[in-house]
């Protein structure tokens, strides 16, 4: 396969993850803002998911005021945020229209409805849209595209690059969904454990569609400990660290064996899941949650990197 075909799929199905993250971070600082606010507490929810994305500095520069509506037009109509909603389903949708041979017609499809969908969105009045609405219309334009690719799309070069990308996305949101509540306690460090500790968890979970395998994988009641494992080190959680870094190392394989040759992402990949193998929810909150999720996203990013190198940019591993 070419390296830019390579290239337009590994990005279509990343800003298709990140659009879908970028949607269920929005439901997280919504849900969360509907708790009430403890006495003397901090409430700083969205700025926790800004600063979870990364974008805090850019939004206060172009919004100054840190409020609900604002916050809503930057995660989804506002083109100038590259992690927007908007900016991702058209970034997803040009890729695919220049690789459009390589994709089957249901995938297509599913992306170019759901672009047409968004402008359509854009039309419409802002006070008429409520929170729920656009994160759910999001999460469901990006299952039919996923559904799609899995359900019609040949197993060949292609599809393992889309899965790289996809895997590789939703391992950098999934660390980034859990740091939120890192960042949303951080000046009150004394509410660790509390009730309201508990209830950002749970609402966590629900915004990851996450509850259900929750009540299937552990009994009793809901803590920090049970669901960073189910979000961390829980192969069968299909949005755990654990669970897309293996993709990630099986995609990687797949291309190894089609051409019978390792690379240098292939090693990483596996070093990666190795460590995670290893590790447990004592070590992880022993180290620090926040400490541990940093130190994954930087190594995801230089594994993300080696895999544009090694085969996006044709620079031999």
């Amino acid at each position: 396969m070419l390296s830019r075909t390579a290239d337009h799929l590994y990005w279509l199905a990343r800003y298709m993850e990140r659009a879908e993250t970028t949607a269920r971070l929005l439901e997280v600082g919504a849900r969360t803002a509907l708790l009430p606010a403890p006495s003397g507490g901090y409430r700083n929810e969205w700025e926790a998911v800004l600063q979870s994305k990364g974008t805090l500095d850019q939004f206060k520069e172009k919004y100054g005021e840190t409020n609900q509506r604002n916050i809503e037009t930057w995660l989804f109509f506002d083109a100038e945020n590259p992690s927007s909603v908007l900016s991702c389903i058209n970034a997803a949708r040009e890729n695919a229209r220049v690789v459009r041979t390589a994709l089957t017609v249901p995938v297509w499809d599913a992306i170019n409805t759901g672009y047409q969908e968004l402008r359509q969105l854009q039309r419409v009045e802002r006070s008429k849209l409520m929170t729920s609405e656009l994160t759910e219309w999001t999460l469901r334009t990006c299952h039919l595209v996923s559904g799609c690719q899995s359900a019609t799309q040949l197993r060949n070069d292609g599809y393992a690059f889309m899965g790289i990308g996809t895997s590789l996305e939703r391992a950098d949101n999934t660390a980034r969904l859990i740091d939120v509540k890192y960042y949303v306690l951080l000046p009150s460090l004394s509410y660790v454990g509390s009730g309201l500790d508990q209830t950002q968890w749970a609402l966590l979970l629900q915004s990851m569609t996450a509850q259900r395998a929750f009540n299937w994988s552990y009994s009793g009641e809901i803590t920090a400990q049970k669901i960073a494992h189910l979000l961390i080190l829980n192969r069968k959680f299909p949005r755990s660290l654990m669970s897309c870094v293996k993709w990630t190392c099986d995609h990687l394989d797949d291309i190894a064996q089609n051409y019978s040759t390792g690379t240098q992402a292939q090693e990483m990949a596996h070093q990666l899941l190795e460590d995670l193998s290893r590790a447990t929810v004592d070590d992880i909150f022993d180290e620090g949650l926040h400490e541990f999720l940093a130190r994954f996203l930087a190594r995801n990013a230089g594994l993300a990197n080696t895999v544009q190198d090694v085969y996006l940019r044709g620079i031999p591993a």
